[in-house]
């Protein structure tokens, strides 16, 4: 570890100039970068990447192996699984009706307002300045293009593109986009794992 780096934080590696408040718990292996902000109450896992200028509210939940990449914005009280990746200045954001006034004119506090969630799957991924509209919910494993605009619940493996997104395929646990066999099968072309569509959603089948 080198002279710009600290671990107050259960053996995290925490950059001198990220914000890590001293209420926010960081999981032992991980890495928060330059400029990055971790919040009050914040959680986040084992051997994570919070990347540099990437924001973590107050009360956020990140899992193990989370990967936030530059500027990610994840706003309270957003809850993101195990494995889960956030591209660079993607958001995840947190107020269902935005202003900044309440409808007299006055200046909205935190008595104002609700907040509202994104909740994450394991192992999903959201693209490169793609936004998610909360309250929504991103299913497993799923993939959401780079800009798009998510505004309504994400199945399992759904790969989402455009705005707002819609499902334009199936992705595998590799990434890749599944190709369709007969009799509602996909198969991974990466690893050769298997899945069944039924009624909109993707379900894994055994292995062979």
């Amino acid at each position: 570890m080198t002279d710009a780096h600290r671990a107050p934080h259960d053996g995290a590696q925490i950059a001198a100039t990220a914000d890590v408040d001293e209420r926010a718990t960081v999981g032992s292996g991980t890495r928060v970068w330059h400029l990055a902000q971790v919040r009050e109450q914040a959680s986040v896992g084992r051997n994570c990447v919070i990347g540099r200028g990437a924001y973590v509210g107050p009360g956020v939940r990140l899992g193990d192996n989370v990967k936030l990449q530059n500027h990610a914005l994840v706003y309270e009280p957003a809850e993101l699984a195990d494995g889960v990746f956030v591209g660079p200045a993607a958001v995840l954001t947190n107020d269902e009706y935005p202003r900044s006034v309440t409808p007299e004119g006055r200046l909205k506090s935190g008595d104002d307002w609700t907040a509202v969630g994104v909740v994450v799957g394991e192992g999903a991924a959201i693209g490169a300045r793609a936004v998610c509209v909360a309250p929504v919910s991103i299913g497993r494993w799923a993939l959401i293009a780079a800009g798009a605009v998510v505004t309504r619940e994400v199945p399992d493996f759904a790969l989402m593109v455009g705005v707002p997104a819609r499902r334009v395929g199936w992705v595998g646990r590799a990434g890749a986009p599944l190709v369709a066999k007969d009799d509602g099968r996909w198969v991974c072309p990466r690893t050769g794992a298997e899945y069944r569509e039924d009624e909109g959603r993707l379900t894994e089948l055994p292995a062979a």
